[in-house]
């Protein structure tokens, strides 16, 4: 049997090679006779040994990473497809388009060409830029810099304290504005400060120097090396991705009076005007110790600095839609160096990412997302799979609920509490019930530099005039053509875009254990993310508030701490451990989510025995639908980059540690103490 992610990506080069997508790249893929794909697995390795490896082991030796991408998965090659599908859109939407059409299927089709025209971008070389490079050039006090850092909402300026409207966790009902540390150029804080970055960093300073001198920058050696000086120093005062995920420690609320006085030395207010929002009476502070360190900073940063600092910035930012001297850095520093990616994505592939302001399997709603999605929905999503995810949802719900009660480290108090918060879920399924207006929105097809940030501009405005108003509970914070799905605690809620709902994760002709091991799981991630130790402070109106008793808090807090410990064991590479406390919150909701699945799975039997398909049982149906939707292999680089800054644990740890503690596996797979994942059962952690 062919590997199927492999013809995906034989399709792939087709859909390259001709510029446009043949049918059968379309189509929505099937794996095996019944949602597994056996050819994938490698049955010499004992399931409790390496079960990862016995479950996709076949698919790890024959797959290659293709040269365009820092890893491949069954998410990035759902990716694709989804790509091969937008693509179809676009140029059709593209084809006879006028320079400013007035319609969302114009405006797609113009966002789109305008980055294909990569003659005209090459020909206007760096003037996109000069707009907003003039507008730092004159900057003549600390004050103007913070002006410009207001700014970075609607243009490519980068700013120390980044703003974003949302709802405010202790009245969701309302917005509030939250303002979290930013400044950096690398990826995490931990790149400044460990020593096996030193390298990253060398390279990050000369491509400072190298982009600013294309620019046109004075002195760009000198000022590469005070932007480093700067950015370390902005990484010393940051907090870490593990204490930033704490809605406790970074829910503080200040008057712009309390903040003027708490961190000093910085223009609050210019700022927060600039970026719009004149009136604005209070905001939420997010890493509160950081922020007067971080303003000290800024106020001793030489002018100069901070200036070329900005210019960078713009520059760094607006490089993939300038011409080939400014792109081609970009790729080579951004991609090649921090994610060990051989080789740039097709023109066209970048323009699909374009329009929607993002790779499409990553958290991000921008561009013209929703106006891309709303087509991408009409096409691909059918009412059948919407209802039969309407039933796997209500089955999970079900599992969960019995799971809750039958808890027996909660007390009765906490668990009415929770109870509660479960039968409030509100459940998204495919596509947002109203979708975006772009009405207002420029696009023009000889002009993506001004395209991107127009749009940029357009979702901040959209931002500012709902601020006043009551939250909308209908609006998605992902586009539907992502391979994602999220929870979202504010507003007690669960989303699952449309194109996540495709093999390997769903499948409405699969086994249905293959389906409750694939999206059932994920169904249930979600779930119990409303339970993890982020998500458990939110009750079932999404308000941030401590509804549980002092002592279940106590034993759920020891149960993650040995959950994590698990995790922070797990060797990804020679000497590099998954970071438990920052994973925490998905490690958490992956072993929920496992159970709530299994149990779904066994409740939905009515009583009957699961049959045996090619040999396997039920059980061992969901554990390897499990395993199969987290096929991943990575390079080095780009693993060592998630290993600090993702809050995911890498795709081996997802399984074998998740397995290692749901006691059905032993069972299933009759793993014994000699096998190299085994757990004794006091050892096993079982939260939810």
């Amino acid at each position: 049997m062919q590997n199927t992610a492999t013809l995906w990506f034989v399709l792939a080069a087709l859909v390259v090679a001709a510029g446009e997508a043949p049918a059968d790249v379309l189509a929505t893929p099937h794996l095996g006779e019944w949602g597994l794909d056996l050819s994938g697995m490698k049955a010499e390795v004992k399931p409790g040994d390496d079960f990862f490896a016995y479950a996709n082991g076949g698919w790890l030796d024959r797959t290659t990473i293709p040269s365009d991408k820092a890893l491949i998965s069954s998410f990035s090659i759902l990716a694709d497809l989804s790509q091969a599908r937008i693509h179809a859109i676009l140029e059709e939407a593209s084809n006879g388009v006028p320079t400013q059409p007035q319609n969302d299927f114009g405006k797609i089709g113009a966002f789109y060409k305008s980055f294909l025209n990569e003659p005209r971008v090459d020909r206007l070389g760096k003037s996109p830029l000069e707009p907003d490079l003039a507008m730092i050039r004159g900057a003549i006090a600390p004050a103007d810099v913070a002006r410009l850092m207001g700014h970075s909402t609607d243009r490519f300026f980068r700013t120390v304290f980044a703003l974003t409207i949302g709802p405010d966790a202790k009245n969701s009902s309302r917005y509030a504005v939250t303002i979290t540390q930013a400044g950096l150029g690398l990826p995490d804080r931990d790149y400044y400060l460990e020593p096996s970055f030193a390298e990253k960093r060398a390279k990050y300073q000369n491509y400072i120097a190298k982009m600013l001198a294309l620019g046109g920058w004075p002195e760009p050696a000198k000022q590469a090396r005070s932007i480093i000086e700067f950015e370390t120093r902005i990484a010393e005062a940051s907090w870490s991705r593990t204490d930033s995920r704490d809605p406790i420690r970074t829910y503080n609320k200040m008057t712009l009076d309390e903040l003027n006085a708490f961190a000093p030395g910085f223009p609050w207010r210019l700022m927060l005007s600039a970026a719009g929002l004149p009136k604005l009476s209070s905001v939420i502070v997010a890493q509160k110790s950081a922020f007067p360190k971080l303003a000290a900073i800024i106020s001793e940063t030489p002018l100069a600095t901070l200036k070329a600092w900005e210019a960078f910035d713009v520059i760094d930012n607006g490089a993939p839609y300038l011409a080939k001297n400014f792109s081609i850095p970009s790729f080579q520093f951004r991609h090649r160096e921090l994610l060990g990616q051989p080789e740039e994505l097709a023109r066209w592939r970048l323009a699909v990412d374009a329009v929607q302001f993002g790779d499409a399997d990553v958290e991000s709603i921008g561009g013209m997302g929703e106006a891309v999605g709303r087509v991408y929905v009409s096409r691909y999503f059918s009412a059948d799979a919407k209802a039969k995810m309407e039933v796997l949802v209500g089955n999970l719900k079900v599992a969960f609920d019995h799971r809750l009660r039958e808890l027996d480290w909660m007390s009765d108090a906490t668990k009415a509490r929770a109870l509660e918060k479960l039968a409030r879920f509100t459940v998204m399924i495919g596509y947002p019930d109203h979708w975006r207006d772009y009405s207002g929105l420029v696009i023009r097809s000889d002009d993506i530099y001004g395209n991107i940030e127009r749009s940029q501009a357009y979702e901040w405005r959209r931002s500012l005039a709902k601020f006043t108003g009551h939250v909308d509970k209908s609006q998605w914070l992902e586009n539907v053509q992502v391979i994602d799905a999220y929870q979202y605690s504010a507003l007690n809620e669960l989303v699952f875009p449309a194109a996540i709902l495709q093999p390997p994760f769903f499948d409405a002709d699969a086994d249905a254990a293959v389906n409750y091991g694939g999206i059932g799981a994920v169904i249930g991630h979600e779930m119990t993310h409303s339970f993890d130790d982020a998500g458990r402070h939110y009750d079932a109106e999404g308000q941030l508030q401590d509804w549980w008793t002092a002592e279940d808090a106590r034993k759920f807090e020891a149960k993650v701490a040995s959950l994590s410990a698990q995790y922070s064991a797990f060797e990804v590479l020679p000497g590099l451990r998954i970071k438990g406390a920052q994973t925490a919150g998905d490690d958490i909701a992956d072993l929920g989510g496992l159970n709530l699945a299994l149990d779904a799975y066994h409740a939905s039997l009515n009583g009957k025995a699961a049959p045996i398909i090619d040999g396997f049982t039920g059980d061992q149906r969901v554990f390897l639908g499990w395993a199969q939707i987290w096929r991943w292999k990575y390079r080095d680089d780009e693993l060592r980059r998630r290993l600090v800054t993702d809050v995911h644990s890498p795709a081996p740890a997802r399984v074998d540690v998740v397995l290692a503690n749901i006691n059905a596996f032993y069972t299933a797979f009759h793993v014994d103490p000699q096998q190299k994942r085994y757990r004794a059962p006091a050892e096993r952690v079982r939260i939810w």
